[in-house]
């Protein structure tokens, strides 16, 4: 029997979950770390870093959790999904150089600026797809200009997942897609972009070895399979972005299917098989777990800084007033269903967590909460402000989706984080439009599962998720659309 395991690298937790490879059934899960989120760092306005040694402690922690839950010795294949576009630096020892600049960190917009000035943007439409605005290109430039000290002891620059393959196999690598978060995979070219590496002054000797995003990518290094009691020779088989993976996980996989998540950061993600690019970079476009030169697979992504962030937030400063205990995101959610629409006159904007791609030139603004007022407003109008705000800000933003021929006519996204609240689904629902449907599942089992086409246990895609199972809908059109409709209208017009 299959067992398969799937770690997802995200800049909140680590989750991992082992499935059985025949049923689908999860047999064992962890998060770390428990009961609150992982720290991200801010040394300056608009940074945003974590250290990868945290992330590895944390791997280790949950994987440990694991194995007192389930024997360990019959997993067969191991996946990876991992937060997008952060920056790692190893010397030749392969030691960290310098904390992670992760997704969320904007110090270097006008790195990227400047570089599209430079080349011009018709040179990025007809290749990356992608602008280098604050993407991982741009980041590994600013560190070539403000820290070249560091950047002089670096052999190998990567994304967040890579280095977690690194620590579990030894092993450098990544991925054509892993390069499109980048920014540097041109996608005429099939290869590294080399004309934004010399624009930028960057070595492309210090990319890792490109690897299939299906496939064997290193066997486990020997320590870490005593320690987790693994089998000897256990193959890493497959690595992916939180989104595209996202994307996999929920079986979208063909042009004109759409996923969505609000984990930290919000998430519109839509399939297509055009090589779609936006001039205002409000949405971007990055190769999918299953394209191919000759089967365009992309998907198009809209991306809300702060959405999980906000909620993190509002139950932090909620914990705080209640002097006890810290709240529950359930609580959150049971508070919510009392608020009202928009929360009874509110209007809150998600902005606080980074340069948003979504506004104009990726403005760095903070969140904004307008309309309160003392003697009416209080926590339950407060949690509903918050995620009407997040769900309008999604509604927004997917009218650039629509723009670039990618428009949903249905999304689906795992019932997890914002997802587990019904009233946030409605109200998603009915600001986009478009119906929604929940599945079971979540970025640790889609990885398992991915494992498992890496390493050949399913024969395709299909196969691997065909027991996934939806658990519920949600159409637009209920009792409260009205007052969506008008709430949305109200808070556009705030913009």
């Amino acid at each position: 029997m299959a067992h398969l395991l799937g770690i997802d690298l995200g800049s909140s937790s680590v989750k991992v979950s082992l499935l059985d490879g025949t049923t689908g059934r999860v047999l064992a899960s962890s998060q770390r770390p428990q009961g609150l989120e992982m720290a991200i760092h801010a040394p300056a306005p608009l940074y945003a870093e974590q250290d990868p040694a945290a992330w590895w402690q944390h791997t280790k922690a949950a994987l440990h959790d694991l194995r007192n839950q389930h024997d360990l010795s019959e997993v067969t294949a191991v996946g990876i999904a991992y937060q997008m576009h952060g920056l790692v630096l190893l010397d030749e020892r392969g030691k960290v150089l310098r904390p992670s600049i992760i997704w969320c960190d904007s110090r270097a917009t006008e790195i990227g600026q400047e570089a599209a000035s430079a080349i011009g943007v018709d040179r990025f439409e007809n290749s990356t797809l992608n602008l280098p605005g604050n993407f991982t290109a741009s980041k590994w430039a600013w560190v070539a200009k403000h820290e070249p000290h560091i950047l002089a002891q670096a052999t190998t620059v990567m994304l967040p997942g890579d280095y977690l393959a690194f620590k579990l196999t030894g092993q450098l690598a990544t991925t054509a897609s892993g390069l499109s978060e980048m920014a540097l995979w041109d996608f005429h070219q099939q290869a590294p972009a080399a004309f934004l590496l010399e624009e930028l002054g960057l070595n492309a000797g210090l990319l890792p070895p490109i690897v299939p995003t299906f496939s064997e990518q290193g066997a486990i290094r020997p320590a870490i399979c005593k320690e987790f009691g693994f089998r000897q020779n256990l193959k890493l088989t497959y690595r992916a972005g939180d989104q595209p993976n996202n994307a996999f996980s929920l079986n979208v996989l063909n042009p004109g299917e759409t996923a969505a998540t609000a984990g930290t950061s919000g998430v519109v993600y839509s399939v297509t098989d055009q090589l779609k690019f936006d001039r205002q970079q409000r949405v971007n476009t990055f190769s999918h777990v299953n394209d191919e030169p000759q089967a365009r697979r992309l998907g198009v992504l809209l991306c809300v800084n702060g959405t999980g962030a906000a909620y993190a937030w509002l139950r932090r400063l909620l914990s705080v007033t209640q002097g006890k205990q810290a709240i529950s995101y359930t609580q959150l959610n049971e508070l919510a269903s009392k608020g009202g629409v928009g929360g009874d006159g509110l209007r809150w904007y998600p902005w606080g967590n980074g340069a948003e791609r979504m506004l104009p030139t990726g403005m760095q603004t903070g969140a904004r909460l307008e309309g309160l007022e003392f003697a009416r407003h209080q926590a339950p109008q407060l949690c509903a402000a918050v995620q009407d705000g997040i769900a309008a800000a999604l509604a927004y933003g997917s009218r650039a989706l629509s723009e670039v021929g990618a428009a949903p006519t249905l999304i689906r996204a795992g019932r997890a984080n914002l997802f587990q609240s019904e009233r946030f689904c409605q109200a998603f629902t009915e600001m986009t439009g478009v119906p929604l449907q929940l599945y079971q599942t979540d970025g640790a089992q889609g990885a398992a599962r991915a494992a498992g086409v890496g390493i050949r246990v399913y024969s395709n895609e299909a196969e691997a998720l065909s027991n996934v199972e939806q658990v519920r809908s949600f159409e637009p059109g209920g009792e409260d659309a009205a007052a969506y409709r008008s709430f949305y209208e109200e808070w556009v017009a705030g913009l």
